[in-house]
């Protein structure tokens, strides 16, 4: 049986009846399994993980959509992430007996619906980017819910579904379809903004930095501290380690501490036994490895 794995991200993080009515539809349902869901009310950002048969996840994800298009209204939408649409981003994952091929086809399929049904329009982004320079969802997005009337404006930036016309209070929504991605936050001892985004701009892979790495800065005031958020897009590539290691090596730079960090969502074993097998010294430490004892136990 196909297994895929969807991460649909909505534009609010702060009122939870809101958040609850746009989880339900993914709760319940014969061939969908809810994994995980947080809320964060400085990004003001809800990250649902859901996974399950294809077909029933997208009918699930679909009416979740649905349900954060009446709702929110960007109009009176502030965050500190990103975001031009009400459901912002919406990505599928191939996980078991599907390739990309069949996820770019489910993105589409939802795309269309989402478009027709809901007035939105649609943007195909990573794998199924109808386009070169597509690819990257920062690419799409910029400009923001604030200038997407403008840039719809621009033929460049026609819609892949729907009119050339944001919705008045749901914006647009990039639907797409990738590898498994960590979002992954490294938490700074300081509420110093620009010291993040200096670190975040020397470890993320458009500013020269690290290949697999997205990054930018947060302020979270009611910890006085700021984070360098990052989605490692290969952690296969560029590991957690590696990632956290080079904060902590740029920090010092500005007399500041690491004092932790958080995973946004899941987070594929593999990586977190990476991460064991650098900092533990292990010899010959492997997922397999795990496994195998988690069996014999």
């Amino acid at each position: 049986m196909a297994i895929v794995q969807c991460v649909p991200n909505f534009s609010e993080g702060r009122d939870l009846e809101k958040i609850e009515k746009i989880v339900n539809p993914l709760r319940g349902k014969e061939g969908v399994k809810l994994l995980n869901y947080e809320a964060d009310k400085n990004y003001n950002r809800l990250v649902v993980t859901v996974i399950g048969e294809p077909q029933k996840v997208k009918e699930a994800v679909f009416e979740s959509i649905g349900i954060a298009t009446k709702l929110i209204d960007l109009n009176n939408h502030k965050g500190q992430h990103s975001r031009f649409g009400a459901t912002d981003v919406c990505p599928f994952i191939p996980i078991k007996d599907m390739d990309m091929n069949d996820a770019i086809k489910l993105a589409k399929e939802l795309g269309e619906e989402v478009a027709n049904k809901y007035k939105i329009p649609v943007f195909l982004y990573e794998q199924a980017a109808s386009k070169p320079g597509r690819e990257n969802l920062a690419t799409v997005r910029k400009g923001e819910y604030e200038g997407l009337e403008e840039k719809l404006k621009d033929t460049n930036w026609s819609p892949d579904f729907g009119e050339a016309k944001k919705h008045s209070t749901a914006g647009a929504i990039a639907i797409g379809a990738r590898r498994p991605l960590i979002a992954y936050n490294i938490n700074l001892d300081t509420e110093n903004i620009e010291i993040a985004s200096k670190i975040a701009k020397t470890i993320r892979h458009s500013s020269g930095g690290y290949r697999y790495i997205k990054a930018g800065p947060v302020e979270v005031p009611e910890r006085k501290i700021t984070q360098v958020t990052m989605n490692l897009t290969d952690y296969t590539k560029t590991s957690m380690y590696r990632a956290f290691e080079a904060v902590k090596m740029e920090a010092k730079r500005y007399g500041v501490n690491v004092t932790g960090s958080e995973v946004v969502g899941l987070c594929p074993m593999e990586a977190l036994v990476d991460v064991a097998s650098y900092y533990l010294g292990l010899e010959d430490f492997s997922l397999d490895k795990v496994l195998e004892t988690s069996l014999m136990e």
